[in-house]
């Protein structure tokens, strides 16, 4: 008769480690027997190594897992903020959404921001948000499924800014949907801004119908190209923001067509003197705090999901809903 095999489990677990950036991190763990097939997890996705930066080891029952030139996006951050995300609660229960406002230049990917947001919920690449130069009404866009459920907060989409005086938004209809004016559905016009005497006007908005949040939409290729005209105009609707106490801020999209190396790789977007730079020419446009400028990458061209991707736009949007809330509690007795 052979000996029984006992059920295999962990004698040693994984301890939790913190490092800095640029260390070598070592991970071990031990089973109880050796006779295994082993496959190291990040964010309940199989890992898979590159090359003189994973190194996998297995010496008998001893599991060794060796992170080289450790960065922030390492730490198999992404599983926990989509858990956090779905499972947030607004601080205010009368207010049961919180909505956050794109505004940017024609072409910007403020569409596409939308599309990556829930393409990282839906678990599958979403490509049903068209073009955002083709964006004619005010719409809502929620984020997650009906079955799984919407979560608690919202973008809405708009027309992009542009050069000229009668094409693009109106800096005016931004400034009307920050203050909550602004009803969905509402048909935008280049020319003649919203007005009151509009059915798609709300006289006496709520703080459930105001924005919670302004995010501008910068192109990091782009900026430094950006018409004055479109500058300025992000400047005065930043002004009226302000004046609400509303929190702001930037994603800076195509972070891969700015710097080649981000392009290579978008583990090294925040190591990137190319991106630092960027994202100080966006501080000095519109003024806006650098911890607010957040540079991403959307979705485009690919046909299967990117955790880099995923990462930097969850990392930017935690931060976006935690300020969005902060800013309901503050002013909900107001």
């Amino acid at each position: 008769m052979g000996l029984l095999q006992s059920q295999p489990e962990f004698v040693q677990v994984l301890a939790d480690k913190s490092v800095r950036a640029g260390d070598t991190v070592t991970l071990q763990c031990e089973v109880n027997t050796e006779w295994l097939t082993v496959m190291w997890e990040k964010d309940g996705q199989k890992l898979h190594c590159v090359h003189d930066k994973h190194i996998m080891k297995q010496e008998g029952q001893l599991l060794t897992l060796e992170i080289r030139n450790a960065e922030e996006k390492d730490d198999g951050s992404q599983g926990q903020m989509v858990t956090e995300l779905e499972a947030f609660v607004i601080q205010r229960d009368e207010v049961r959404e919180l909505n956050f406002l794109l505004c940017g230049p024609i072409g910007a990917g403020k569409s596409s921001i939308i599309n990556t947001i829930n393409t990282i919920f839906k678990k599958r690449i979403y490509v049903t948000h068209q073009a955002s130069s083709f964006t004619a009404r005010f719409q809502k866009c929620k984020v997650g499924t009906a079955q799984d459920r919407f979560l608690p907060f919202v973008l809405y989409d708009t027309m992009g800014l542009d050069s000229g005086d009668n094409a693009g938004m109106h800096p005016d209809d931004f400034i009307t949907a920050v203050k909550g004016h602004m009803k969905e559905g509402y048909q935008f016009n280049p020319i003649n801004p919203l007005n009151e005497n509009s059915p798609y006007y709300r006289e006496n908005p709520s703080l459930s119908d105001r924005m919670h949040c302004l995010v501008f939409v910068i192109p990091a290729d782009r900026i430094s190209r950006m018409d004055s005209v479109i500058i300025q105009k992000m400047k005065n609707i930043k002004n009226a923001a302000t004046a609400m106490g509303l929190p702001q801020v930037i994603l800076m999209t195509r972070v891969d067509q700015a710097c080649t190396l981000t392009n290579n790789d978008l583990h090294y977007v925040y190591n990137s003197k190319k991106i630092k730079d960027k994202m100080l020419e966006c501080q000095r446009a519109l003024d806006i705090k650098m911890n607010c400028i957040f540079p991403v990458k959307n979705y485009h061209e690919e046909t299967d999901i990117s955790e880099d991707v995923n990462c930097l736009m969850l990392h930017a949007l935690t931060r976006i809903v935690q300020w969005a809330d902060d800013y309901v509690d503050k002013y909900s007795n107001n």
